[in-house]
């Protein structure tokens, strides 16, 4: 198996980890665990479909790690560059909503599935040469 692959995978997996302890660590802010126990997330109602969308963002990084080992180039480059840069756009719009709290570990541990999707999309541009 090609080196490149077997990073991709393994950066994959560390930013699901770290979206899933950013999540984790927002909980700990005071006031945020009522707020859901009362149907609310950052003042919006929660519903099924912003649900889904979570849903959607932590199993998209640990299917692409997957998929990272098994998929055949180009498909494997091209996806990996185009999901890469979304997840670390998507991200980067974290960061700065955390940076804005108080409470700057979030901020920090979803800084590391950025660089981690940056990485991502330079593995994959790099192998292509």
């Amino acid at each position: 198996m090609e080196d490149w692959k077997i990073r991709t995978s393994v950066l994959w997996l560390l930013a699901s980890i770290a979206f899933l302890a950013h999540q984790i660590i927002v909980l700990m802010e005071p006031g945020v665990i009522a707020q859901l126990m009362a149907g609310e997330a950052e003042g919006q109602r929660i519903s099924p479909g912003m649900i889904l969308f979570f849903s959607i963002l932590i199993l998209v990084p640990m299917v692409m790690a997957f998929l990272s080992l098994t998929l055949k180039d180009p498909l494997n480059r091209r996806l990996n560059i185009l999901v890469g840069a979304v997840f670390a756009l998507l991200w980067s719009f974290s960061v700065i909503e955390a940076m804005q709290s108080a409470y700057w570990g979030g901020a920090l541990i979803t800084l590391s599935a950025v660089v981690a999707s940056a990485l991502i999309v330079r593995y994959a541009r790099k192998h292509r040469m």
